[in-house]
């Protein structure tokens, strides 16, 4: 009966945001460079995207969609740009040239669109290898997506991507194979989900009540660890079969839902999820709401594919290597903090841990939910969220810290007969 009001409230929701979002919102965006190349037989053209809002950060000046195609500015940019690309052949180095500048948004993020020429010396185009370091040099985090057409298609195969550690790519005239496209989708995946703060957020809800039971509307302490273990897979995999369903519908142009609605009930998923974490909304029914709110999650993955423009060809290696990467950093996550939680669940401390974390969890989500709906115009609170981001292992640390030392003062107590020990308090 619960369930059923907790889906009713979830559709409720869901027709409401739907109602009053506006189109084109912007939410949890990806921010990355395109490199999108088309070989010819005397030339190489393509398109470079540049996000506006990684721009401006790495040239620590004020940017816009208005700004960056004024023309002075749009010069200076494409001077920029064309500074930080090279490419050379057999022949020896290509002639680059980058024209045009125009404003596109892509995954909800403005972006820079520049077209670019790429001529070898001879005339005669061939395997080549790419040099990229724009907005690299200067944001460590950012990444460059480079994709190639095939010979005879009107779509792309993703070739790889760029970082800080690697600036060359090796561009085949033949066209990227799948293996390239897969490995670059991995990567991907695995990038999307590790910054992805809202997904990361809601899996941890979800696993925090993971080693308790549910009895009269509390979580108390139960199960051995084999069970405990055994419930964690079941949401686990029962988030990834809901993410991977709307994904792979998303990306094929089945299902479309617009970003804000699914950005909005991303951060309800968490808000949800954080209040079942305190109080038991839907006992045992854990992986139901992993499984229901996944399919949400899987359409913001969605988009991210969509918006790259792959071939159909290209777009099963690309779904299957994307969704690889992000299980894969799903079970790091886990490995990571699983073990401290299930420690944790037999101190005497874990209800005001729990409580804490899901408090927090909540907090961060009503943030994300008023500025995804218009509700304030800008997170007060993403500087937090972007720490926490960018120091994962910092995190799982400080929570094994917590747990050895919440360990520690139980078995401290069962010394000195205070209380039962940790290991007996569960008999």
């Amino acid at each position: 009966m619960r369930f059923g009001r907790l889906i009713a409230c979830v559709v409720l929701a869901y027709a409401i945001v739907a109602a009053v979002a506006p189109d084109g919102a912007a939410a949890h965006p990806l921010s990355t460079t395109a490199v999108l190349l088309k070989p010819g037989t005397h030339a190489v053209t393509g398109t470079v995207q540049l996000p506006i809002d990684r721009l401006e950060v790495a040239l620590d000046e004020p940017l816009s969609a208005a700004t960056v195609t004024q023309p002075d500015k749009l010069q200076e940019l494409t001077t920029y740009v064309e500074s930080h690309v090279t490419a050379a052949g057999n022949a020896g180095a290509w002639t680059v040239a980058l024209a045009g500048g125009r404003v596109e948004n892509v995954d909800a993020v403005d972006h820079l669109v520049l077209d670019l020429t790429l001529t070898p010396p001879d005339g005669v185009v061939g395997d080549f290898r790419l040099s990229y370091d724009a907005i690299l040099h200067r944001i460590v985090s950012h990444q460059v997506f480079v994709a190639v057409e095939q010979p005879g298609a009107d779509s792309y195969t993703s070739l790889g991507v760029l970082d800080w550690r690697r600036h060359v790519i090796t561009v085949p005239v033949a066209g990227a194979t799948r293996q390239d496209g897969f490995l670059a989708s991995v990567r991907l995946g695995v990038r999307h989900i590790g910054e992805g703060a809202d997904h990361l957020l809601f899996l941890i809800m979800l696993l925090l009540p993971a080693p308790l039971l549910a009895r009269r509307g509390r979580w108390v302490r139960g199960g051995d660890l084999r069970r405990n273990g055994v419930r964690v897979v079941h949401v686990v995999t029962a988030f990834a079969i809901g993410h991977s369903i709307t994904l792979a519908l998303g990306a094929l142009g089945y299902v479309a839902v617009p970003t804000r609605v699914v950005e909005s009930l991303i951060a309800l998923s968490i808000l949800v999820s954080g209040v079942h974490a305190i109080r038991p909304l839907v006992p045992g029914g854990e992986a139901w709401i992993a499984a229901g709110f996944g399919l949400m999650h899987g359409l913001a993955f969605a988009a991210l594919i969509g918006d790259l423009g792959l071939g159909r060809g290209s777009l099963v290696a690309d779904l299957l290597g994307f969704n690889l990467g992000i299980e894969l950093t799903q079970l790091i996550v886990v490995a990571l903090l699983m073990p401290s939680l299930l420690v944790l669940s037999r101190t005497r401390f874990y209800p005001v841990v729990r409580t804490a974390l899901a408090g927090a969890g909540i907090v961060l989500a009503a943030a994300w939910l008023a500025e995804r709906t218009t509700l304030i115009a800008a997170n007060p609170i993403d500087p937090v969220t972007d720490a926490l981001v960018a120091h994962p292992f910092a995190v799982a640390v400080a929570l094994a810290a917590l747990a050895a030392a919440g360990w520690t003062a139980s078995g401290a107590e069962f010394r000195s007969g205070s209380r039962r020990s940790p290991v007996a308090a569960r008999r």
